[in-house]
């Protein structure tokens, strides 16, 4: 009985690696239709007795302004072209300030970030960060920096049902995303921590505060994928 468990276990985590190294290939190639979130906030939506519905574009990185990519890194991850997947330091230093109770973020990469996003759900149990680093590591391995990059920014939450960078241009300045100026490029990436709060357009101090540091911080950015 004990073997038969075991071996029945052991099916299963092969199907699992088998099944997540093809998807993580796949979408090596092909554009993300949807990401998990999306279905998650559509079903918001209609509790709530809205109509489910979500703007989301695909595009290129070839069409995404390099400010916009610039000004993730400066704000999201100013380690992404030279880590591997994981900013150790920047884990420990939000390790220790959230036990004094700092509010800062988290430490998550663009790379986690992007692994959470198209293969697992939201949450913080241990199931799904063990999940994420899992499908991080082999981003890190089977993507290219630039494709990580691209799915990123095609993928992330940016606005209410807005997902994606031509989405996100479209509704904050209503324009292309390959159009973005630095400072609207910073006004988007300035939201990320909490897209559904805040504002890249008509902000609030806050946010025009955190503008003004990723434009600074843009200009060290060398985009060298």
């Amino acid at each position: 009985m004990l073997r038969k468990i075991f071996r029945f276990f052991l099916k299963i985590c092969l199907w699992f690696f088998v099944i997540s190294v093809l998807s993580v290939v796949l979408f090596r190639f092909v554009p993300v239709p949807f990401t998990p979130l999306m279905i998650s906030r559509a079903f918001e939506q209609r509790e709530r007795g809205e109509e489910m519905e979500a703007a989301h574009d695909w595009v290129p990185i070839e069409e995404i302004s390099p400010e916009l990519q610039k000004a993730v890194i400066a704000s999201e991850d100013s380690n992404f072209l030279t880590h591997h997947g994981f900013d150790f330091d920047a884990m420990y230093k939000a390790y220790k300030s959230n036990k004094k109770g700092k509010r800062i973020k988290g430490g998550s990469t663009i790379s986690q970030q992007t692994a959470k996003n198209v293969f697992l759900w939201q949450g913080r149990s241990y199931l799904r960060k063990g999940l994420e680093a899992y499908f991080t590591i082999l981003i890190e391995v089977l993507w290219s920096k630039e494709r990580i990059m691209e799915v990123y920014l095609n993928s992330i939450e940016m606005g209410d049902a807005v997902y994606g960078a031509q989405a996100a241009s479209k509704y904050w300045y209503r324009k292309d995303a390959k159009n973005l100026t630095r400072y609207e490029a910073a006004g988007i990436a300035a939201i990320l921590p909490n897209p559904l709060k805040y504002k890249a357009t008509n902000s609030s101090s806050y946010i025009n505060r955190r503008k003004g540091r990723i434009v600074r911080h843009m200009r060290y950015v060398k985009l060298d994928y």
